[in-house]
């Protein structure tokens, strides 16, 4: 493990701090005064400087620009949150990870709250990501939990840290016309390295061990990434007006995106509209936020292989095939299936194997999905006791996809039936309710010189999810029906919650709450109802040294604060709503029983586990909070220390039972980091400024404990293509989660690999699964984020980068391509220059030189604008900008993207490049 001491860089920024100092003096002579900064904690807000628990927030001047989904608006932009994106293809969103998540198998998802309505967990068929069905030119916000002495007051799914997101709303005056639209080409980064035809050619000869294969050759130079890929245009346009009627403040927005895949075939559209007052009544004594935002979007997915399929498809093969045989399968190119006389038959249907682009255009895979979310939020401060606020939110969150895949007759690899096309129609709609009432006590009591500020309320959430079965048509009345089973799920949660804030003197801060959880998801079918409730509590306080009469009238230290916070947390997020109690559920259409001429479906028990609980987790905090010279340098540092017991995990169970696997609580999990922040505005003048932030995080988890386990029990998970079952990752007990479990690869004395030779590390004489060793993981050394942006006049140029360190990824595309794959069985593949260089003769899955360091430097966003300033009238502006995304990556990874979720690279879709000119409008 790599050790970084961001320490080392003090000395720097004490020469920067003179330079600050210095130039103070020719700053303008009245001292600036800032707008205090106010961030969200759940169930109210808090002026940003009197915070005891450890949150980020990030606002809509900091965000990332060209963003289609929401989460991608705050990559790189706090320490300790990874937004990893989940490919290239528009509308896939991104994995968000807080220090590193709490759990092993069970969700590892932060709660996201939008506008005070806890979102569902889960997505939505049809939509590849949930967050990209919302606007993120709504968003005015982010505000992110961090720790369990800021999130517990969410405690039943704040594991994970919550992230509220707050949309932006109208105020009164004037109307406001904003305007933006944005026009955009997508390219691909790279293709990943293969052998060219004539290579591929070369190498067949050297290596076939039979003259078929050399045969089998083509004499065509195909390039099929080439033949997938293409440049992909999109647009970006919204329009909003805000302003007040009478005391009536609105905000009405629309906006449309659409977004080509690189990937032909693949498309994104997405239609939004939302609505915001925020009236108030009774000599402003009742305060309402009504907001409805809704959305409509259309994908069109590609194959999910096609990807790989054009990594390994034969070069020297041509794309299409104009003969009879080709005929049959819409004149593609394809591999055979030779008969015992010699004559070829159907097209193979072998994963990887087909024609890419028949793979694209032998299937339609789209989807419709709508999405609203309505909210209503009340504060009414008491009329004869105005100290005293009573608030209502109440939530609906909507969602509806419908989606079909149909496949084209007489396309290789499809099941067809003479000359119909075969689809599958799939529909789902979910929905959240929510209601919350809770009363707010706010009160300055001087005689003490301490401010009071209580709560205490109660939640409802009901969540139900509607699966129609879903069915197969032919085209052909005649056929029957395939059946499937009909999903109508049920989730409620019950809780009851408080918290106190006492800020004494302005100078110590103390703060303490508890939650009461209850969830259906834990009932277990008897009056035992311990397994469903579970109580989080958090304590913090927060030394405000800089209002020390020491340090209250120093010129150098503008904010100087010590914090330090304990709390619980739980997650509750692993399988369905209904793991714990026996019940009966259709079984799936596969095993269905003939009568006659008809097939049934027949009831069958379903796996459960009646001590199932929580998984709940302990944190501790310390952090503190800086500023220097009137906050032109401010930062952070944080330790923390995360204990989870109870992990939930899917396992392996004895015999006996109606599944070999279930869900049981095994262990405990620790993870201890460190997270620095700091942002610098060196220079500051009329004509010209300079910001920057830097952010850096280290996190080490490791398991701990499992209950009930052999030594040297393990959780494997990771899977890779090739094989069946076959996985390269585990959870042990010493090690980090998800740590590749392979074995160590032996070489010559010239450094060559050794095929099938491994090192004997247990030393008993011979190498067998007993010597596969814990080997790196899915969790880096150390991640940063670096931003900055200068101003000069009416131009202003901004760029925002990442690193991360001792990132490993295991190349499956590596792992999967051998000279027994290029010539084996009746057709021949593709094999990546990495695989080549090794010789490998047979696969050699778990050889740990596949496990490769895929530690990168990437610049996210370079923006360079200009600012016609007040075009018509005061007010109004015209901004012009070009941007580019994704700009560069620097990495000694052999694959195209080294920043893949989950570490596996076996047909990345890769992130595109993006190049954009946009225009900001406002009078």
């Amino acid at each position: 493990m790599r050790n970084y001491n961001v320490l080392k860089i003090a000395p720097a920024f004490l020469l920067l701090g003179s330079m600050l100092h210095a130039q103070q003096t020719t700053d303008t002579a009245k001292k600036e005064t800032e707008i205090e900064q106010v961030v969200l904690i759940g169930y109210g807000k808090q002026k940003k400087e009197d915070l005891t628990g450890s949150i980020s927030s990030i606002t809509s001047k900091d965000f990332n620009g060209g963003s289609t989904s929401a989460d991608q608006l705050i990559i790189g932009k706090a320490p300790g949150v990874t937004v990893t994106g989940n490919g290239g293809n528009p509308g896939s969103g991104a994995t968000i990870r807080i220090r590193g998540g709490a759990s092993l198998t069970a969700s590892n998802d932060p709660l996201i709250v939008i506008d005070g309505i806890p979102m569902d967990f889960g997505g939505i068929s049809g939509a590849s990501n949930a967050l990209a069905l919302i606007n993120p030119n709504d968003i005015e916000s982010f505000d992110v939990l961090k720790d369990a002495s800021a999130a517990a007051i969410y405690g039943n799914r704040a594991s994970n840290g919550v992230i509220l997101i707050t949309t932006k709303k109208g105020s009164a005056g004037k109307l406001k016309v904003n305007f933006s639209s944005v026009a955009s080409v997508s390219t691909k980064m790279a293709n990943q390295s293969v052998l060219s035809a004539d290579e591929f050619r070369e190498y067949v000869k050297q290596n076939a061990t039979q003259q078929k294969y050399i045969n089998m050759l083509g004499t065509a130079n195909t390039n099929w990434q080439d033949e997938i890929y293409q440049a992909a245009w999109g647009t970006d346009n919204n329009i909003s007006l805000s302003g007040g009627i009478k005391k009536l403040p609105y905000r009405l927005s629309i906006g449309y995106t659409e977004q080509n895949g690189i990937v032909k075939t693949n498309e994104f559209r997405r239609t939004s509209v939302g609505l915001n007052l925020t009236p108030k009544f009774f000599d402003n004594h009742l305060s309402v936020n009504a907001n409805i935002k809704g959305s409509m979007t259309e994908n069109r997915f590609n194959d999910g292989g096609v990807v790989r399929a054009a990594q390994q498809f034969d070069p020297s093969q041509s794309i299409y095939d104009y003969s009879e045989k080709g005929n049959r399968v819409r004149n593609y190119w394809e591999w055979y299936l030779p008969t015992s006389d010699g004559v070829f038959t159907d097209a193979m249907n072998v994963n990887g194997t087909l024609n890419p682009l028949g793979l694209l255009y032998g299937k339609r895979d789209v989807s419709t999905v709508f999405r609203a979310i309505g909210g209503l939020q009340l504060d009414y401060k008491l009329h004869f006791l105005p100290d005293l606020h009573f608030n209502v939110n109440a939530g609906y969150d909507y969602q509806k996809g419908n989606g079909a895949v149909t496949q084209f007759p007489n396309y290789a690899g499809v099941v067809r039936s003479g000359d119909i096309s075969s689809r599958r129609d799939y529909q789902e709609t979910k929905s959240n309710t929510l209601l919350e009432t809770y009363l707010n006590y706010v009160k300055e009591i001087s005689a003490i010189d301490t401010k009071v500020d209580v709560m205490a309320g109660y939640s409802y959430q009901a969540f139900n999810t509607k699966k129609p079965t879903a069915t197969t048509f032919y085209g052909n009345l005649e056929k029957p029906l395939v059946p499937s089973n009909v999903v109508n799920d049920d989730l409620v949660m019950l809780s009851f919650y408080g918290r106190g804030i006492f800020t004494i003197a302005d100078k110590y801060i103390l703060t303490g709450s508890i939650r009461r959880d209850g969830t259906s998801r834990f009932y277990n079918g008897t009056d035992d109802t311990s397994n469903m409730w579970g109580t989080f509590a958090a304590a913090s306080g927060a030394w405000k040294i800089k209002n020390e009469a020491f340090l209250k009238d120093s010129n150098l230290f503008s904010d100087l604060k010590l914090r330090g916070g304990w709390g619980q947390t739980g997650n509750a997020e692993i399988g369905d709503y209904y793991n714990s109690f026996a019940s009966y559920n259709v079984s799936n259409p596969g095993a269905s029983y003939g009568f006659a001429e008809q097939f049934y479906l027949m009831y069958r028990p379903t796996q459960y586990n009646d001590q199932l609980t929580w998984e709940t987790t302990e944190t501790v905090n310390a952090g503190l909070d800086f500023g220097f010279w009137n906050n032109r340098i401010t930062g952070s540092i944080d330790w923390f220390q995360k204990d989870t017991k109870k992990l939930q995990a899917y396992i392996d169970i004895p015999a006996g039972e109606f599944s070999n696997r279930n869900y049981k609580n095994v262990g405990t999990l620790k993870t201890d980091g460190i997270e620095f922040l700091i942002n610098v505005n060196p220079i500051k003048t009329q004509d010209f400024t300079w910001d920057f932030s830097f952010n850096v995080a280290h996190y080490n988890p490791t398991v701990k404990h499992f209950d009930d386990v052999a030594e040297g029990y393990f959780i494997s998970t990771g899977d890779i293509t090739g094989g069946v079952g076959n996985q390269v990752q585990a959870h042990a007990v010493g090690y980090t989660p998800f740590s590749f479990k392979v074995y160590q690869q032996a070489y010559d004395i010239n450094g060559k690999p050794l095929e099938g030779v491994y090192v004997d590390r247990n030393g008993d004489g011979r190498t067998d699964v007993n010597d596969k060793y814990y080997y790196k993981s899915t969790t880096p050394d150390a991640t940063f984020g670096f931003s900055t942006k200068f101003k000069y006049k009416n131009w202003d140029l901004s760029t925002s980068v990442r690193a991360v360190l001792g990132n490993y990824v295991y190349n499956n595309a590596a792992s999967n391509s051998n000279v027994l794959s290029v010539t084996s069985n009746d057709f021949m593949q593709n094999l990546s220059t990495t695989s080549a260089e090794y010789g490998f003769k047979n696969v050699q899955f778990w050889s740990d030189i596949f496990v490769e360091d895929a530690s990168f430097f990437r610049m996210d966003n370079l923006t360079l604008g200009y600012d016609f300033g007040d075009v018509f009238n005061k007010g109004s502006k015209i901004r012009v900008y070009g941007m580019a995304q994704n700009v560069f990556v620097i990495t000694d990874y052999n694959g195209v993207d080294p920043e893949i979720f989950g570490n596996i690279d076996n047909g990345f879709y890769q992130r595109p490049k993006i190049y954009s000119l946009g225009l900001n409008f406002q009078f």
